[in-house]
C-alpha cells in the first residue's frame, strides 16, 4: 500500500511539472529562462572542461529555444570578449574533443545549436555579451555597416537609422542576433510594387544578400590550427558562408545599407479569407492586388476565423493625414502579452486537453487584435522603416512553427497562396470532424524577392544555401512565398498534421510550376512524431532543391565541401547538422 501511495503522489507532481513546463514554453507563466549562471569554479558547477583557456569567462547556464521544446540545464557557456578569444576557444576545443556552438538570443525552433539533452562535450559561446560592436560608414557608396555578430537586429537597425540608413525588409522580432540571422537567411516581406525600383544598398531578398564581406573562424591547413579569415563577396568560397545553417562560425560581417525609407503600415481586419486568398486571376482585395500596390504584405490568419489580420506596408515619404507617427518599434502592445482570457484558454487547452476550445481560442486571438488596433490607434502607422517593420517582443505567446519558402513566378503568387489555403482548410475540416485540433495558432504568409547577387555589386557570389537562392535555369521564378503554421508545443496530432502539409507541398509545388525549400530556423522534415526526422527529405529532396538548375561549382555538395574543408574536425556541428550536411 505504501508503494502505491508513493506512486500516486509522484505521478501528479510530475504531471504538474510537465504542465508548468508547457505553459512556460507558451509564455503563460514565467518560464525557464537562461538568466542564472554558475561560475566554472563555484561549488556545484561540476567538473570544468579540462584545460579551458584561462582569462575567458566560463560558467554553466541553461539553454532554451524560442518554443521551449529544446531545453538543457547547466550547459558550459563561455563569454568571449574578442574575436581572438573565439579563436582561442576553438583551438582548445580542437585538441580537447569539444564542439563549439555560438549562442545568441535563442529565437529559433530547429535544433541547429543543440538537441534536447544533447549538451555533452559542447561549449556554447554567448556572442551577446561582448561581440556587439557596430561601425557605420555612411560616406561610402553604397553605405556600409560592419558589425560583430552578437549584436541584435534591434540595435543594428537603430544604429543605421541614426545615420539615415535602413533596409527594405527584416524579421519582425528585434531579439535576433546578426549572426543568427545570417546563418539561416533571415528575411522580411517585400517585393517591388508596380513601378518601384530597387534603391542602392538594398535588396528584396534575405539579410544575407546584403553581405559585402565576413570574417569567419576557419581551419588553416598550413598552420594546423583555426584562424580568423575574411572573405569578400566576389570570393567564390564565400557562397557557402553567406547562409551556413550553423555549420560555420562568423564573428563579424560588413553589409551594405541604403537610404532609410518612411513606411506606412495599414492593418486590415475586414477582408474575408475567401477574398484575400481567392484563386489566381481573381479580382478584388487579393494578396496579389496589394503586392502590386505596395509590394509589402503579411497575412496572419487565426484558426476558425473569417478575416485574417493583413498588414500592408507602403513607401510613403510624406505622412498621410490620418496616419499616426511612430518613433520606436513594437507598436502592437496587445500582441506583446497574454491577457487573462487568452491565458485561461491556453491553460485549459494545454493542461486539461480541452482541444475543442481551439475555435474559441482562435476567435479570441483575433478579437484581441481587432480591439487592440482600435484602442491603440495602430491600424494606420507611419515612420522610419524599422519602427513599422519590427513588432514582435519576447513576451508574446510562444508557439512552435513549420516554415517553407515556395519559389515561383510573380504572376503565380495568388495561385500559390490559394492552393495552400485550400489544402490547409480542407485538412483542418477533416481533423475537426474527427474531434482533433492540431493547429491552434495562425497561418502566416509573407512574400519576398530572391537573393539576387547583383544587389550587392557585380561579380558577387550567390548564397548557396539560402532558401531565397534563385534557380539558375528558372529566371522567371522571381519571388518566394513563405508559409508558416503555428501551434502550441505539445498539441496532439500536430506533427502528423505538419507532415501531411509538407508532403502535399512537396508534390504540389513542383516541376515547371514551383519548388519548395525549408525555412532553416523553423520545423521541417516531419516524421509522424517529430520534426527534422524524415531522412528522405533531409538527405535527398531538400539538398536537391538547392542543386537543381544550378551551375557546376554552385550546388549543395559544393557548399558542403567548402564548409567541411574549413572545419574538418566538425567543431561547428550538431546532431541535426551531421544528418543535413555530413
Amino acid at each position: 500500500m505504501a508503494h502505491y501511495q508513493q506512486n500516486t503522489s509522484v505521478a501528479p507532481r510530475r504531471s504538474f511539472i510537465a504542465d508548468i513546463a508547457r505553459l512556460a514554453a507558451a509564455g503563460v507563466v514565467s518560464g525557464w529562462t537562461p538568466i542564472y549562471q554558475i561560475a566554472a569554479h563555484a561549488e556545484g558547477a561540476g567538473t570544468t572542461p579540462p584545460g579551458f583557456p584561462a582569462g575567458i569567462a566560463l560558467y554553466r547556464q541553461a539553454f532554451q529555444n524560442w518554443s521551449g521544446e529544446i531545453a538543457a540545464a547547466n550547459v558550459w557557456t563561455a563569454a568571449p570578449a574578442t574575436p581572438e578569444d573565439v579563436v582561442t576557444i576553438v583551438n582548445w576545443a580542437r585538441v580537447s574533443g569539444y564542439r563549439v556552438r555560438p549562442r545568441g538570443h535563442m529565437h529559433n525552433w530547429s535544433p541547429l545549436t543543440l538537441e534536447a539533452g544533447g549538451a555533452a562535450q559542447v561549449v556554447l559561446l554567448d556572442m551577446t555579451k561582448s561581440l556587439t560592436k557596430v561601425w557605420v560608414d555612411a560616406s561610402s557608396r553604397p553605405a556600409r555597416v560592419t558589425a560583430q555578430t552578437g549584436v541584435s537586429l534591434e540595435t543594428l537597425l537603430a544604429k543605421l537609422e541614426a545615420h539615415g540608413l535602413g533596409v527594405t525588409a527584416c524579421p519582425a522580432p528585434g531579439d535576433i542576433t546578426l549572426g543568427g540571422a545570417l546563418a539561416i537567411g533571415a528575411h522580411g516581406t517585400a517585393i517591388p510594387a508596380a513601378r518601384e525600383t530597387l534603391l542602392p544598398g538594398h535588396t528584396y531578398g534575405s539579410l544575407s544578400n546584403l553581405i559585402l564581406s565576413l570574417t569567419a573562424v576557419v581551419f588553416d591547413a598550413g598552420k594546423q590550427q583555426y584562424v580568423l579569415r575574411t572573405f569578400v563577396r566576389n570570393d567564390p568560397e564565400i557562397g557557402a558562408f553567406l547562409v551556413h545553417v550553423g555549420r560555420a562560425l562568423i564573428v563579424e560581417a560588413t553589409l551594405e545599407a541604403g537610404a532609410n525609407q518612411r513606411l506606412r503600415c495599414r492593418s486590415f481586419v475586414d477582408i474575408p479569407a475567401s477574398e484575400l486568398f481567392a484563386s489566381g486571376g481573381s479580382r478584388g482585395r487579393t494578396v496579389a492586388s496589394f503586392l502590386d500596390q505596395s509590394g509589402r504584405v503579411e497575412a496572419i490568419w487565426f484558426p476558425f476565423t473569417t478575416c485574417p489580420w493583413l498588414k500592408v506596408w507602403t513607401v510613403q515619404p510624406v505622412k498621410p493625414l490620418f496616419s499616426r507617427t511612430v518613433n520606436q518599434p513594437f507598436n502592437y502592445p496587445f500582441s506583446d502579452s497574454i491577457p487573462q482570457p487568452l491565458s485561461e484558454l491556453v491553460k485549459r487547452i494545454v493542461t486539461r486537453g480541452e482541444c475543442s476550445l481551439t475555435p474559441l481560442f482562435g476567435q479570441t486571438q483575433m478579437s484581441i487584435v481587432t480591439a487592440g488596433l482600435a484602442l491603440t490607434f495602430a491600424s494606420d502607422i507611419w515612420g522610419w522603416s524599422r519602427n513599422v517593420l519590427q513588432y514582435i517582443r519576447p513576451s508574446t505567446l510562444r508557439v512552435t512553427a513549420n516554415g517553407y519558402a515556395v519559389l515561383a513566378r510573380r504572376g503565380d503568387v495568388q495561385r500559390v497562396i490559394a492552393e495552400f489555403v485550400q489544402f490547409y482548410q480542407n485538412r483542418v475540416d477533416v481533423y475537426r470532424a474527427r474531434g482533433e485540433y492540431p493547429m491552434n495558432g495562425p497561418v502566416e504568409i509573407r512574400v519576398t524577392g530572391l537573393d539576387q547577387p547583383a544587389d550587392a555589386g557585380s561579380g558577387t557570389s550567390m548564397p548557396l544555401l539560402s532558401p531565397l537562392r534563385p534557380r539558375g535555369d528558372r529566371p522567371d521564378w522571381n519571388i518566394a512565398v513563405y508559409f508558416d503554421i503555428l501551434t502550441m508545443p505539445g498539441t496532439p496530432a500536430a506533427n502528423r498534421f505538419y507532415r501531411e502539409i509538407e508532403q502535399w507541398m512537396m508534390s504540389n509545388y513542383a516541376g515547371a510550376y514551383a519548388t519548395v525549400r525549408p525555412e532553416w530556423s523553423k520545423g521541417w522534415a516531419y516524421a509522424e512524431g517529430a520534426a527534422w526526422q524524415d531522412m528522405g527529405l533531409i538527405g535527398s529532396a531538400f539538398p536537391a532543391s538547392f542543386s537543381e538548375g544550378q551551375p557546376a561549382g554552385g550546388k549543395w555538395d559544393d557548399a558542403r565541401a567548402v564548409l567541411n574543408r574549413y572545419d574538418p574536425q566538425r567543431i561547428f556541428s550538431s546532431p541535426l547538422l551531421e544528418r543535413l550536411l555530413p
